[in-house]
């Protein structure tokens, strides 16, 4: 976490980096994050001493992220960043007042997410498996889309969470919260393919590994995923996330069941899960739009 760019910092803000490495054991991935849009704010209030710093300062700092043409949600990550910051100064008693109260986050538009059709999916399977880092990579491409699991819980399987024979995997979502999930055929196969290559199948071996089979990393398994997604289907933007999209929203139209699909995902709230059916309104509405003779719903 001590890195050269903290000499930017006051001393107030490297304590609260320290305080979340010592104290909130966070992730390095956290804390860089944290560190790195501090440094931004810094940066623009050079002249200015922590407690001078007031809701006109942050409402500027909000100002130029929107001149950068940065996204609301980005805006919000930087504006919790700064509250989570304020506010631990205000218990260490380095200020008495928190600028960024009141200040609201920016509106996030209601983003209805991608999925991809089936004609594409079948399409990800099309190639030869071949080696054995082939074999990896179906195999995480298979479970992804048959599970509709997280990343997250994807890297962090072991071996441990497999029932092959039941054809069911066990995953650990948000909240250290257990579900168990039902896997189809075809990731049934391939996980097996990918297993018969390995030679380290003890319970608390990892199900995927890399280099030095070592567990996989998600950065890893994210440029798997956009490479397969480069090779058959020629775009750039496949992540794993695309992949439980899609999962979900083929599902519920074949289904109907969202409060089924709700448990699959391992959502808390069916109001999260509720996004899919307007996927698929839309899938239907463009159904309408191409077949319907007289369909009035023409895009602009």
């Amino acid at each position: 976490m001590q890195e050269p760019e903290n000499e930017s910092l006051p001393l107030e803000a490297i304590k609260f980096l320290e305080y979340l490495e010592i104290e909130r054991n966070s992730s390095p991935h956290t804390i860089n994050n944290y560190g790195r849009e501090l440094r931004k704010f810094f940066n623009l209030h050079t002249r200015l001493k922590l407690a001078e710093i007031n809701s006109y300062d942050i409402r500027g700092y909000i100002g130029k992220l929107y001149e950068q043409d940065m996204s609301p949600t980005s805006i919000a990550r930087a504006l919790s960043c700064l509250r989570s910051f304020f506010k631990f100064a205000i218990k260490r008693n380095y200020l008495t007042d928190n600028p960024t109260l009141n200040i609201k986050n920016p509106k996030k538009p209601s983003l209805i997410p991608k999925v991809l059709d089936v004609d594409q999916v079948m399409q990800l399977f099309s190639t030869p498996v071949v080696s054995k880092k082939d074999k990896r990579n179906r195999a995480i491409m298979e479970l992804l889309y048959s599970s509709g699991i997280r990343l997250s819980e994807l890297v962090d399987l072991n071996i441990r969470d497999l029932d092959l024979n039941s054809q069911i995997v066990t995953v650990t979502g948000k909240g250290n919260k257990t579900r168990v999930v039902p896997l189809g055929t075809f990731a049934v196969k391939a996980v097996k393919e990918w297993l018969a290559t390995r030679e380290n199948l003890a319970f608390d071996a990892p199900v995927f590994t890399g280099r030095n089979s070592n567990r996989i990393s998600r950065r890893m398994v994210e440029l798997i995923v956009k490479q397969v997604g480069q090779q058959t289907l020629g775009i750039n933007e496949l992540h794993p996330h695309l992949l439980r999209h899609s999962f979900a929203s083929h599902l519920l139209e074949s289904s109907g069941d969202l409060r089924a699909i709700q448990e699959l995902l391992g959502h808390d709230s069916i109001n999260t899960t509720q996004i899919y059916t307007h996927v698929n309104f839309q899938h239907l509405a463009h159904v309408y739009d191409k077949a319907h003779p007289r369909a009035s719903r023409k895009q602009a």
